[in-house]
């Protein structure tokens, strides 16, 4: 809860908010007559509460990608107005990922079909803030490698002020395919590629870009090195102007933290750490 006294919780088909220091209901913030038989909320297979605007965020109908269920619908419902909203409609079904509410709950943000969106909440409009994704061109989310090294799958992240939204950029068209073998959908075999590079071969590049929502003006954060030589595994805002970013080497037994700045994309290392092993 906003003032950190309190966990907001899911509990007999009512969200409400639970006392931590003595584990009681302190407040019924949706109750379960006011859910009912909604569809959103009955197929819901992840939810966040956003306090300061009143709106719940539900994450259904969801499908694997990879090992988790990262992709499916996302919908909003407003305690106030007590109506749902469902974002992306008019984009695939199924194709939403990541879906995040701006800081003061007006816009929401989310990938489908590698590209990166911002739709404002009340009226449902809708902007791409990439418009150049694809599977070899990866916006907000990631390829296998970053998956399966660092456990990254959410590419994307809102400044504090909400005026901007710093992202992953992987570049896989350099890396060949791997085929998997689908032995299960279906009565005949699937191959499936994966952009998989092999031992001894590069990486995808990967670098981080800062959009500004107004004027969906894209800047590159220049840090130094061959970006299919290292990493970019963790990046956070640090205030509204800048970005701190980590940086490993392609053994990882490098750590290099740069602070960037959002407007500018210059880079100062702040904090190195260096292991043999």
């Amino acid at each position: 809860s906003e003032d950190g006294l309190a966990l907001v919780r899911l509990k007999k088909n009512q969200l409400v908010e639970e006392a931590v220091e003595t584990g009681k209901d302190r407040a019924v913030i949706i109750s379960e007559k006011e859910f009912g038989n909604t569809e959103p909320f009955k197929s819901m297979d992840d939810y966040s509460w956003h306090p300061s605007s009143g709106q719940l965020l539900v994450f259904n109908n969801t499908a694997r990608v990879w090992r988790y269920n990262t992709k499916g619908d996302y919908w909003v419902y407003n305690v106030n107005a007590k109506k749902w909203f469902q974002l992306g409609k008019g984009l695939p079904a199924q194709s939403l990922m990541f879906a995040k509410l701006s800081p003061d709950g007006k816009q929401a943000a989310y990938v489908s079909q590698y590209n990166l969106y911002v739709e404002d909440i009340l009226t449902g409009k809708r902007k791409a803030l990439t418009k150049n994704g694809n599977r070899r061109l990866i916006n907000g989310t990631f390829d296998w490698v970053y998956e399966e090294e660092f456990a990254c799958r959410d590419g994307f992240r809102w400044s504090p002020d909400g005026k901007k939204i710093a992202f992953w950029q992987v570049d896989a068209e350099g890396t060949k395919d791997f085929m998997m073998m689908d032995n299960l959908d279906g009565v005949y075999s699937k191959p499936i590629p994966v952009e998989y590079p092999k031992v001894g071969e590069s990486p995808s590049a990967v670098r981080i870009g800062v959009v500004d929502i107004a004027s969906a003006q894209l800047k590159w954060m220049n840090i130094p090195g061959d970006n299919r030589q290292h990493y970019l595994p963790r990046m956070e805002w640090a205030g509204s102007q800048e970005l701190i970013v980590q940086q490993l080497n392609r053994k990882q037994n490098q750590s290099i933290l740069h602070m960037t700045n959002a407007s500018t994309g210059t880079s100062q290392i702040v904090y190195k750490e260096v292991d043999e092993a």
